[in-house]
């Protein structure tokens, strides 16, 4: 019975850490989810089983052929189509195999294995696209909801300053027309609350299109992952990339390509054998054939397949190349944009919004005191407003490249393309 007792605690335990684990949506969490369940991921999981699947048999010889048929059959005269047995008339029946040369056949194999290959990279490809897209809508979506939890305290402070303006107005102190203050700033407040719900529900949209609506509507957990941003191991990165592995899988596939095309210079060669049945009065007969490829004309046949695959290969090594110098540039010019942001938002925080902090006591005191008008206080609420919304706004920008930076390069520094 003690057993049955822990066994059950352990049970409700569990349900109760998977309903708290349910709750709250971290990032980790919806790259996990995008990594097993984006759509994109699932198509080119059935197109690896396809590579796969037609890799079994690259490599096999073709299928043997039935022969059927006729042979010394008159066709003209008295006897014309006749199965008469003083004829020499026979009905063959045989097989007939091709063997393909064995260059051929490795290349085949090679090629194969190439398409599996290119299909695993084109996965893992897809994969990093789909934690991008997830980590941008995750960081967009808590931006929005800081942003949108900001505005609300923002209504409070309003409603504040609008109960302080009509009781100075009910004390002599103050003008009818300042309580209309407190209502431009509500409407100001409520304009800047549509805008920000509506990237809200676009963020929502894109978290919704990778982990699925049940997921993406969860309360999100608080705070992205501090990602280091290591210049050298995101350099290190750059060569480690999957869209490489993906070239690096074409160019597998393009050799073996070329492969076949110099094993059109190798013959292949059939073998037939055929038993063939005559009439009563004359024996059966047994017939054994060989035939072979003559590739003679390789200047015009052979030759130009072979440098077009050539072509080919060359053309992707280049490619290559240009990729690498593009993704080394776009890194530079993403580590540029983090430290900006970076340096932007320390500065938004410790010096911008403090300065607009002091703004509005200033003015609220100087208005209180008779020696400033309340369009200055609302002036610098306003300010303050846009300091508050604009920090937030450069934490989620400084997230945003951090994120890209980190799945993009980070994550696959060491690793084999």
């Amino acid at each position: 019975m003690h057993f049955l007792r822990r066994a059950a605690a352990g049970v409700l335990l569990a349900g109760c850490a998977e309903l708290v684990f349910a709750d709250d949506l971290s990032l980790p969490e919806a790259i996990e989810l995008a990594s097993r369940k984006a759509p994109a991921l699932v198509a080119n999981a059935e197109q690896i089983e396809a590579a796969r699947q037609v890799a079994v048999s690259a490599g096999s010889l073709p299928d043997p052929k039935l022969l059927l048929g006729i042979d010394n059959l008159p066709v003209d005269g008295p006897d014309a189509y006749s199965f008469s047995r003083d004829f020499m008339t026979m009905q063959r029946v045989g097989l007939m195999q091709e063997f393909t040369s064995h260059a051929k056949r490795d290349a085949r194999v090679a090629g194969a294995k190439g398409r599996i290959a290119m299909a695993e990279a084109q996965a893992r490809v897809t994969r990093l696209d789909a934690i991008r897209q997830t980590a941008a809508a995750w960081i967009a979506r808590d931006t929005a909801e800081r942003q949108l939890a900001r505005i609300q305290l923002l209504v409070a402070e309003n409603q504040l300053f609008d109960a302080v303006i009509r009781a100075r107005l009910v004390s002599g102190q103050g003008m009818a027309t300042e309580t209309i203050a407190p209502r431009q700033e509500s409407a100001l407040i409520d304009e800047r609350r549509d805008a920000l719900q509506a990237q809200l529900e676009q963020a929502l949209a894109s978290l919704r299109q990778w982990i699925g609506t049940e997921a993406a509507e969860r309360p999100l957990a608080s705070g992205a992952p501090d990602w280091s941003i290591d210049h050298e191991r995101l350099l290190h990165g750059v060569q480690s990339h999957p869209e490489f592995g993906l070239i690096d899988a074409e160019a597998r596939a393009l050799d073996a390509d070329v492969a076949e095309a110099q094993a059109g210079k190798h013959p292949d060669w059939s073998v037939e054998v055929a038993y063939q049945k005559r009439g009563g009065q004359f024996s059966n007969m047994m017939s054994l054939q060989f035939s072979i490829d003559l590739p003679v004309f390789s200047g015009s046949r052979q030759d130009p397949q072979i440098a077009a695959r050539r072509a080919e290969r060359r053309a992707l090594d280049a490619s290559r190349e240009a990729d690498v110098r593009e993704h080394a540039q776009m890194l530079e010019s993403e580590l540029a944009e983090y430290h900006r942001l970076r340096s932007a938002t320390i500065r938004q925080r410790d010096v911008f919004l403090p300065l607009a902090d002091e703004k509005v006591s200033l003015a609220t005191a100087d208005w209180r005191s008779g020696k400033g008008g309340i369009m200055d206080v609302v002036g610098a609420r306003r300010e303050r407003i846009d300091a508050q919304l604009r920090l937030i706004s450069l934490e989620g920008e400084q997230r945003q490249v951090a994120a890209r930076l980190h799945y993009t390069y980070a994550e696959h520094a060491g690793e084999q393309p």
